[in-house]
C-alpha cells in the first residue's frame, strides 16, 4: 500500500509537529518572560494561554485516537477485532517461519487467503465468520508481518511460501484469494510456478495490480517522477532509522493521525472498528519490513502472468480505489483466458473489509462454482467440521522432507 504509506508519512510529521508545538508552549510558559514592574524590579510573567494550549495539544498527541475514529467513521453493525486462534508456525520454502491458521470445515472446499501489505491474517476476520460454515479456510501472515518471520522480503519469496501452503493443503485443488500484495503474490506464483496450476481450482484477486503499484494509482505521473529521487531514499532511510520510526508510528497512532491516514484507504462505508483494526495492524508491524516490502513492490512486474492460467479467475475492484485504479484490475481480467472483473461501487482499496458482505459473497459463489461443495447429505458432525491440526515446523520432524510433510 505504497500510497497509504506516503500519506501516513505526512500525517506522522503532522502528529510530531503537534507534539513539538505542545512541548514548546509548555516550555515557554514555564520559562516566561522577565519584565520590570512599576518599582523597577524584574518579575517573571507567564501567559496562561500557553499553558492551556500546550496541555490541550499534549492531550491530543496521546489521546486523540479516541476522538478521531468517531469523527472519521460510522458506527459498527458488526465489529471486527485483530483476534487470533488455533495458529501454528511452519517452515516456508523461502526460509521464513510462517504463522498459519485453519478455520471452517475440514471437508469443505479449500480456500487460501493472502492479505495485503502492512496487514496480517486477522484482516480476514469477516471471512472467517461468513465462509467458515461452508469452506476450509487457510489464513497466513506474510513473512515479516504479524507473527511470521521473514528470511527474505520479496514477491518471489512470498510466492514460494504460498506454494508451500498449496503443497500442504491436501489433494483437493484450492482457491487462492489475495488482496493487494496478496494478489501480486498469487500472480508471481502463477508466473514462476506454472506447474502448480493443476493444484489451483481458481483465483480471486482483490484490489490488486499487475505491476509497480505507483504506475496504477492516482497521481501516478507525479509519484513516478518522485520514485527515484525521493520515495525510494525515504524508504531506505526508514530501514536505517527503524527504532525511531517505530516510536513515531506509535505516537501517530495514539494521536489519531494514523487513523486519518488510513481513512484515505476506505470509502464511505467504513466503520470505527474497521478503521481501528487496520490502523493498529499497520502500526505494530515493523517499519523496516514494511519499507522493504514497499521497495520490493516498486521493482516488481508480472504483467501477463495470468495469460496461460486456464482456470477461472475473478478480479474484484472498487470504483473509488485510489491505490489501485480499476484500469489495473481490468488489465488482469482481460489477460486471463477465463478472467472476469466485478466492480463494487463506493469502496476504496480496503474494500474487502469495508464491504466484506459483498466481497465474501462473491468469493463464496466463485469458490462453489470452481469446485464442488460438501454434499448436502453429508453430516456436519463436530469431527467433520473441525479443522485438522497444522503441521509443525519441519525441524520438529527431522525424518520428513519438506515435500513429504503431511497436509493441513
Amino acid at each position: 500500500m505504497t500510497l497509504l504509506s506516503i500519506i501516513r508519512f505526512f500525517t506522522t510529521l503532522l502528529s510530531l509537529a503537534i507534539l513539538g508545538t505542545a512541548a514548546y508552549l509548555l516550555w515557554s510558559w514555564q520559562d516566561g518572560a522577565l519584565v520590570r514592574d512599576a518599582t523597577g524590579d524584574l518579575v517573571r510573567v507567564r501567559d496562561d494561554w500557553r499553558l492551556w494550549t500546550g496541555l490541550g495539544l499534549l492531550a491530543w498527541s496521546f489521546l486523540g485516537r479516541w476522538l478521531m475514529a468517531p469523527l472519521l467513521a460510522r458506527k459498527d453493525e458488526r465489529r471486527t477485532k485483530p483476534e487470533r486462534s488455533g495458529g501454528h508456525e511452519i517452515a516456508g520454502a523461502s526460509g521464513a517461519k510462517l504463522y498459519v491458521e485453519r478455520h471452517g470445515r475440514a471437508d469443505g472446499p479449500p480456500i487460501i487467503f493472502t492479505h495485503g501489505w502492512g496487514m496480517d491474517s486477522t484482516f480476514w476476520s469477516y471471512a472467517k465468520q461468513d465462509l467458515g460454515d461452508r469452506f476450509s479456510l487457510t489464513l497466513w501472515d506474510l513473512p515479516g508481518l504479524g507473527k511470521s518471520r521473514a528470511a527474505e522480503v520479496s514477491l518471489p519469496a512470498f510466492a514460494a511460501d504460498l506454494a508451500t501452503l498449496i503443497e500442504l493443503s491436501g489433494r483437493r485443488p484450492v482457491v487462492l484469494v489475495g488482496h493487494s500484495i496478496g494478489g501480486m503474490t498469487i500472480q508471481t506464483l502463477l508466473r514462476d510456478r506454472p506447474e502448480l496450476a493443476s493444484r489451483i481450482a481458481g483465483v480471486v484477486l482483490l484490489n490488486t495490480t499487475h505491476t509497480n503499484p505507483i504506475r496504477t494509482m492516482v497521481l501516478s505521473g507525479l509519484l513516478s517522477a518522485l520514485q527515484k529521487p525521493l520515495i525510494e531514499p525515504a524508504m531506505r532511510l526508514t530501514k536505517l532509522l527503524h527504532p525511531v520510526v517505530w516510536l513515531s508510528k506509535w505516537q501517530s497512532y495514539l494521536s489519531g493521525s494514523s487513523h486519518l491516514a488510513h481513512r484515505f484507504g476506505f470509502g464511505k462505508f467504513v466503520t470505527r472498528s474497521q478503521l481501528e483494526h487496520v490502523t493498529l495492524l499497520s502500526t505494530r508491524n515493523p517499519p523496516k519490513v514494511e519499507a522493504a516490502g514497499d521497495l520490493a513492490m516498486l521493482h516488481w512486474d508480472a504483467t501477463g502472468a495470468v495469460r496461460n492460467f486456464n482456470r477461472p479467475l475473478l478480479v474484484i475492484g472498487g470504483d473509488k480505489d485510489i491505490v489501485t485504479k480499476l484500469e489495473a484490475n481490468r488489465t488482469i481480467a482481460e489477460s486471463a483466458p477465463q478472467g472476469e472483473l466485478k466492480v463494487i461501487q463506493g469502496v476504496n482499496h480496503l474494500g474487502p473489509m469495508e464491504r466484506a458482505d459483498l466481497y465474501n459473497q462473491m468469493i463464496a459463489d466463485f469458490a462453489l462454482a470452481a469446485q464442488p461443495a460438501v454434499s448436502a447429505d453429508m453430516p456436519t458432525s463436530p469431527a467433520a467440521s473441525r479443522p485438522e491440526p497444522l503441521p509443525r515446523e519441519a525441524d520438529e520432524r527431522p525424518s520428513q522432507s519438506p515435500t513429504s510433510r503431511r497436509p493441513f
